[in-house]
């Protein structure tokens, strides 16, 4: 996929919007890039000698929070399914999960949607319109999953689209944002947390992180055993195939 390297597509927002990102977002698509490439990328596979990132490691989502007049915060995301085919999200996957978080979340509303990568891609600009039937002017969360470690900015930038005539032809582009990181305390607590996480027998964070995962993993799956066991006393029970 091409970049949109126009120097007119990355003008800044005239809108006078005021966005502020809270951490959760952030976490939730770092998470969402990390399970996605960990899964699609061979364990022999050097992720260190990666410089770019590839359509199928990309993922997507949707953003959600609350407008307050010139004021939109963005508290959270859920992600969605994808199809690099058509460059298309699946939408009754999307109206599922919207359904499903508006009973969790009444007060928030789709702002917009999440991708990976080191710049918008002009792919991007048609899950962009896709969204206009749920808001009107959705924003573009990007996160650059690629290590800088000269940038001091977090790799996140914000995108909105606007109407601009280029070469006498009105077209829609992405312009950046500017935004502010805004956090609750059950959220700077949260981050804290996960910040100085060390490993407490003197080993490696991957090796704690997978002892962590085996007793989940193993937690499930005993869970899933007792609900099996439960579903099928309750079908017996439906047909009348218990005798006591």
């Amino acid at each position: 996929m091409a970049s949109l390297k126009d120097p007119a597509q990355m003008a800044s927002s005239s809108s006078g919007l005021t966005f502020k990102l809270h951490p959760l977002v952030i976490v939730n698509i770092s998470d969402h890039h990390t399970r996605v490439k960990s899964q699609s990328q061979p364990p022999s596979a050097d992720s260190s000698s990666s410089t770019s990132t590839s359509p199928s490691s990309r993922v997507f989502g949707c953003v959600i929070g609350v407008q307050r007049g010139r004021t939109v915060e963005i508290f959270n995301s859920f992600e969605l399914l994808y199809d690099p085919s058509t460059h298309s999200l699946d939408r009754p996957f999307l109206e599922k999960k919207q359904e499903l978080y508006k009973k969790v979340f009444p007060n928030f509303y789709i702002l917009g949607w999440y991708s990976t990568g080191a710049d918008a891609e002009e792919s991007d600009m048609l899950i962009h319109k896709a969204l206009m039937d749920i808001n009107e002017s959705p924003v573009y969360v990007l996160l650059n999953p690629l290590i800088n470690h000269a940038q001091k900015d977090l790799p996140v930038t914000i995108f909105e689209s606007e109407m601009h005539v280029i070469d006498g032809i009105p077209q829609l582009i992405f312009v950046r944002s500017s935004y502010t990181i805004e956090t609750v305390e059950a959220e700077r607590i949260s981050v804290d947390h996960v910040a100085h996480l060390k490993p407490s027998d003197g080993g490696s964070a991957a090796t704690q992180l997978a002892a962590h995962l085996t007793g989940i993993h193993s937690a499930i799956k005993m869970l899933n055993s007792r609900i099996r066991v439960l579903h099928h006393y309750l079908n017996a029970m439906q047909k009348g195939n218990l005798f006591f």
